[in-house]
């Protein structure tokens, strides 16, 4: 199992510890959320706010591009230090010129898409692809309920990869407590991102040991 904090709950004007804790508490990735306020109704981080966390804090950087132009952008958030770039699949017309021109950039690709999508728009994609997020929540702000139906999606995904012998992880994010994460694991996911839970947790290396040993 592998644990992502996402970034977005954190403490800003302690960044840098705030990352360092989390994964001193034994995240393995961490989860960058990028909106720019017209794919989604929020703004947040840009490449220069975690550039400078690279080199500083041991983690995967998992950055999730919740943008309108992704591949427009993609060099500048790789340069800042993605290890997998992750782009929405309804925000560009054409999703494997984005996923070649990020592989082409030397980075991981992912793809994720929004509750009300069907997984099975993927199917053509999949081969290609080094991470899958189901969104659990809709896009945009943290804190939101758990959507169930993202279960029966991260199930389809975890039988077609077992059956083709794809190589994505399987990543959910939104709404992620230790109930719903032992319902995401079950179903087959890989990648746990919660924000709010860990962060505002009293004790975050005993929530954090709680998923991964899930």
């Amino acid at each position: 199992m592998i644990v992502a904090p996402s970034l977005l709950a954190c403490d800003f004007s302690n960044l840098e510890k705030e990352a360092r804790e989390v994964v001193d508490c034994g995240a393995q990735f961490l989860h960058i959320d990028v909106m720019d306020g017209h794919f989604v109704p929020n703004i947040t981080l840009g490449p220069v706010i975690y550039k400078n966390l690279k080199g500083k804090v041991d983690a995967v950087f998992d950055v999730h591009l919740m943008i309108s132009d992704p591949k427009f952008y993609a060099k500048a958030f790789i340069d800042a230090g993605a290890d997998y770039l992750t782009f929405h699949y309804e925000a560009v017309e054409d999703v494997k010129d984005v996923i070649n021109h990020i592989k082409s950039l030397g980075c991981k690709v992912g793809i994720s898409i929004k509750p009300n999508t069907k997984v099975e728009v993927l199917d053509e994609y999949l081969s290609l692809l080094d991470l899958v997020l189901v969104m659990s929540v809709e896009p945009g702000f943290g804190g939101q309920k758990f959507i169930p139906s993202a279960l029966e999606k991260i199930k389809y995904l975890s039988d077609k990869k077992k059956k083709n012998n794809y190589k994505y992880l399987i990543e959910v994010d939104g709404g992620i407590n230790d109930e719903t994460a032992k319902q995401c694991v079950n179903a087959g996911v890989e990648v746990l991102v919660a924000g709010t839970y860990i962060f505002a947790s009293k004790d975050r290396s005993k929530t954090i040991e709680g998923l991964l040993n899930l």
